[in-house]
């Protein structure tokens, strides 16, 4: 019988399915970045031909982990932010990101992309920011699955460097859609970086080209009382109905963060399709979701980090922090503690990041994209692992992520990054926080 050719062939595999239950000792086939098939361990040699075979006892695979909002512009900002009075987003964030350049948005993307892999984030969103192009180029050559936006705002006021008018945010999108959607791993979505600093032309030019494009429109929403009191007080609307009198809600639509919900709203956000994120460190000094409720509606939700300046880039962090939360204000007035079980949480990272991300959920069966982490089991803290769903969730931090494969091709293997020059990065990083004139803030 002739084998079958196929990319890579792992073996000696434990994985969790897509109910987050143990499978012991298989055989996973990769070609063309698809699970092909899952035998028995060592029955695979009979049939298949590989060009690459990797021996994965000691790990056990799930599938990577979705960043559905974070900053890549916001990188550099690092230990900047947290304690500072509000507003960080007018007082620290806005004047930092109209200073950046090529330069230091390629140290920015490098260091999120190796901070993404090392902890098992396969795939991210970015919020939007400037010279995304140069961002661009480094995802790409990562091989992270993602989503890149321009910063788009035409308000008054803006520092001159980041100043433009409507039809200038919107073709700065254009340029980076056909340049790079579709390039490798990445797409692009339009963006309303926020609503109150958007004119009602913008969000409409946006929401039409996203439309147009078939590709997602994202916004920040109803993150602060801030961001709403305007909308009540000149339209008599809040955000969200705001924006579907325009024309705006959709299944194409992400709401980050969408905290300060009506009723009104969360019907409008189900009946529209619409998406959502919560980022649970960011949001803890804001409002805390009523996360249950949504998803009783059946809407989509991820998990953000909201960037490096938030906290970190480890989801593994925010399905801590977001368990903590929902079991204090959802949970405990109820004295239900499993208000949000393991199980759930790691659904909304990784079948809600998916959605979110506008793909669908990677998890490990015949025909889903392999897009896998390895967890390395051979650590104190998990040799004893109990219900296995729960230990991820309890004990599981970025750093034991051994492995990662996105599209069935390894990124980082016994904790080696192969598709970046780590070391130059961490060169160029030590540079920027030892203050080296080219990369003053």
């Amino acid at each position: 019988m002739k084998k079958e050719k196929i990319d890579l062939l792992l073996t000696n595999v434990d994985f969790l399915d897509e109910n987050w239950e143990m499978v012991y000792g298989k055989e996973i086939a990769v070609k063309d970045g698809v699970i092909t098939d899952i035998r028995e361990q060592g029955t695979s040699g009979e049939h298949y031909e590989s060009e690459e075979t990797v021996d994965c006892r000691g790990k056990v695979f799930l599938p990577g982990l979705i960043d559905a909002h974070m900053h890549t512009g916001q990188q550099l900002l690092r230990g900047r932010v947290l304690d500072e009075m509000p507003m960080i987003w007018k007082r620290i964030m806005l004047p930092f990101e109209s200073t950046l350049n090529e330069e230091k948005m390629r140290l920015s993307a490098s260091l999120a992309a190796l901070d993404m892999i090392r902890s098992g984030t396969c795939g991210f969103i970015d919020a939007g920011s400037y010279y995304m192009e140069a961002a661009a180029e480094v995802y790409e050559k990562s091989g992270l699955r993602g989503a890149l936006s321009m910063s788009t705002m035409d308000e008054d006021g803006l520092p001159e460097s980041i100043a433009m008018t409507a039809e200038e945010a919107v073709q700065r999108t254009d340029d980076l859609y056909e340049r790079f959607h579709g390039k490798g791993n990445l797409k692009v979505f339009y963006s309303l970086r926020s609503l109150i600093s958007c004119s009602e032309e913008l969000i409409e030019m946006a929401a039409e080209r996203a439309k147009e494009k078939k590709t997602t429109i994202q916004a920040h929403m109803n993150e602060y009382p801030g961001e709403i009191n305007p909308y009540l007080s000149r339209y008599q609307k809040r955000p969200y109905e705001f924006l579907e009198e325009k024309g705006v809600l959709g299944p194409w639509f992400l709401g980050a963060h969408s905290l300060l919900l009506s009723e009104e709203e969360k019907e409008l956000i189900r009946e529209r399709g619409v998406r959502i994120c919560h980022c649970p460190f960011s949001n803890c000094g804001k409002a805390v979701p009523d996360t249950p409720s949504l998803l009783k509606r059946g809407i989509p939700v991820g998990l953000g980090t909201d960037g490096a300046a938030h906290g970190g880039l480890s989801i593994w962090n925010e399905m801590k922090i977001f368990r903590s939360v929902m079991n204090v204000t959802h949970g405990a007035p109820l004295a239900e503690p499993a208000v949000m079980p393991a199980k759930k949480i790691l659904d909304i990272a990784v079948k809600g990041g998916a959605a979110c991300l506008g793909e669908e959920p990677a998890t490990i069966a015949v025909g889903k994209r392999a897009d896998l982490i390895g967890i390395d089991m051979d650590a104190p803290h998990l040799w004893i692992h109990g219900k296995i769903s729960n230990t991820l969730l309890e004990s599981v931090g970025a750093g034991d992520v051994k492995d990662m494969i996105v599209g069935g091709r390894f990124l980082m293997r016994n904790r080696e990054i192969l598709t970046l020059d780590e070391e130059k990065i961490r060169s160029e990083a030590l540079a920027f926080e030892k203050g080296e004139s080219r990369w003053s803030i």
